[in-house]
């Protein structure tokens, strides 16, 4: 499914049209209930840490994924990545493909039975929290501060795939740009669960050097929140001369392309977008196409390594 985020959903307050489908939330609320009470698979012979998210899209999920799967290489040999299959997540998919060790399944469960043949130590799932078949060892959920949990309602009144209160059963959160909401943010989680571990993140940018400054760039992209990709363009000194915004996951087709490039060369305008529409390319024409390519980095790394030795190891 093409999903593009409404505004109101990061609006301070539920404005008209949130509380218009409040009552639409009420099939997310009753299976929640449902999922709480069913009895999740143990498993003793693997083990697993899910990297979630409760505010949908756009929090840094799969970036994540795969630096908590670098770190974890340094102790445990044996270990892959997960993500169930959905057809309309193939840039997710490519990208852990490239970058680590992926079993894809269509089922988690079936995941599970595959890493095991695999001989897999630990697996990583990249999603997942609200799935119901699995009991994992350890469950993170990424946020970002500039929409942390937009107007606080579910979906689709607003942009939470669980109530903000179910941080109570989680272990660690991912803060992403946190600077300037410092307070709020980690003060409103440890009223809910003040046992939960804080690991900070933040993007590196890897080919600086590749991307002229002094060139105005038409910047297109297809990601959960496209405002991430801007701000990290205008700190890094990168001229926008036209940003064209697409659906997340989308999926681009020649016409797509040519537009593009047609509307840069008559604006004068070099194109950029980002790795992960990048890859979503492969059968276009890539040509005078750039991408930023990112490194996520945890700051607190040493924590987090220690962390998780604490839990799975000792």
């Amino acid at each position: 499914m093409i999903f593009k985020k409404p505004l109101f959903w990061d609006y301070k307050k539920p404005n008209f049209l949130s509380n218009i489908l409040l009552p639409l939330t009420i099939p997310v609320i009753i299976n929640n209930i449902f999922r709480k009470k069913k009895i999740r698979i143990q498993n003793n012979k693997i083990k697993t840490i899910c990297v979630g998210n409760i505010y949908l899209g756009g929090t840094g999920k799969t970036p994540t994924t795969i630096t908590v799967y670098n770190i974890l290489k340094k102790i445990s040999k044996n270990i892959s990545t997960a993500k169930k299959f959905y057809s309309e997540q193939k840039d997710e998919q490519i990208i852990l493909q490239k970058k680590t060790d992926l079993i894809i399944a269509n089922s988690r469960k079936e995941i599970i039975n595959k890493a095991i043949k695999r001989n897999r130590k630990l697996v990583i799932f990249d999603d997942g929290l609200q799935d119901s078949e699995i009991d994992y060892d350890l469950k993170f959920v990424c946020f970002n501060s500039n929409n942390f949990i937009g107007n606080g309602r579910l979906i689709p009144s607003g942009p939470l795939r669980e109530k903000i209160q179910s941080l109570e059963k989680y272990d660690g959160v991912f803060l992403k740009d946190i600077k300037n909401k410092h307070k709020y943010i980690l003060g409103k989680i440890k009223t809910i669960n003040s046992k939960i571990k804080y690991f900070y993140t933040e993007y590196k940018i890897l080919n600086l050097n590749k991307i002229n400054k002094k060139k105005k760039y038409l910047v297109f992209s297809g990601i959960g929140n496209p405002t991430d990709f801007r701000s990290i363009l205008i700190k890094n000194k990168i001229k926008i001369g036209k940003e064209i915004i697409f659906p997340d996951h989308y999926d681009y087709k020649i016409n797509d392309i040519k537009k593009i490039k047609n509307l840069a060369k008559t604006l004068n305008l070099n194109i950029l977008t980002t790795e992960k529409d990048f890859v979503k390319l492969s059968h276009l024409d890539k040509k005078n196409i750039k991408y930023l390519a990112l490194d996520l980095k945890i700051k607190n790394e040493k924590q987090f390594l220690n962390f998780i030795k604490s839990k799975l190891y000792e």
